[in-house]
């Protein structure tokens, strides 16, 4: 969500009013943002993976689900953010900052993260697995706490999510 805050902040003072008049364009700004948190995630999860190695902590099932787990932290941080760019170019700065800070802690615990799904009602347990931190939290539980595949259900949540969200964002993002 500090990507929703800062954009929207960027786009309140103007920076982004600026880049309008360059090639950039909307699609390439989101592109661009998008890619930015990307890259800095892979560089965290090199940092963690060596760490996690030096306490020597290793998955369950060995390193078969690496390529998983990447790919879960890709789709649902290319969705997140998807949801953040668009919160960011259609809110004010100020309301930006009190609905991403809002619908963190509301994600966050629907999760998973903070609180068992399974202590959720059932109708929200189904709705948790269709939001990109409940598939992601579920697919990373599978890979790395069961030694297991993400759930079919995981993956076209995050595929849609991944894929809407960015081109969503670009529809409707305003620079000023």
């Amino acid at each position: 969500m500090s990507l929703s805050i800062a954009t929207g902040f960027e786009r309140s003072f103007g920076v982004l009013r600026r880049l309008h008049v360059t090639p950039l364009g909307q699609r390439r700004l989101i592109g661009a943002k998008i890619a930015g948190v990307l890259v800095t995630e892979l560089l965290q999860i090199a940092v963690l993976t060596v760490v996690a190695l030096a306490l020597q902590w290793h998955p369950h099932g060995g390193g078969v689900g690496a390529a998983d787990t990447v790919a879960l932290l890709i789709l649902g941080s290319a969705g997140c953010a998807g949801i953040g760019l668009l919160l960011a170019g259609s809110l004010r700065a100020e309301v930006n900052l009190a609905a991403s800070n809002g619908l963190y802690l509301v994600l966050l615990l629907l999760s998973g993260i903070v609180l068992p799904v399974t202590s959720l009602p059932s109708v929200v347990q189904k709705l948790v697995v269709g939001l990109p931190p409940g598939a992601m939290a579920d697919g990373l539980h599978r890979v790395l706490g069961q030694g297991i595949a993400p759930s079919g259900a995981d993956w076209l949540s995050l595929a849609i999510w991944a894929v809407l969200a960015p081109l969503l964002a670009a529809r409707t993002f305003r620079f000023d």
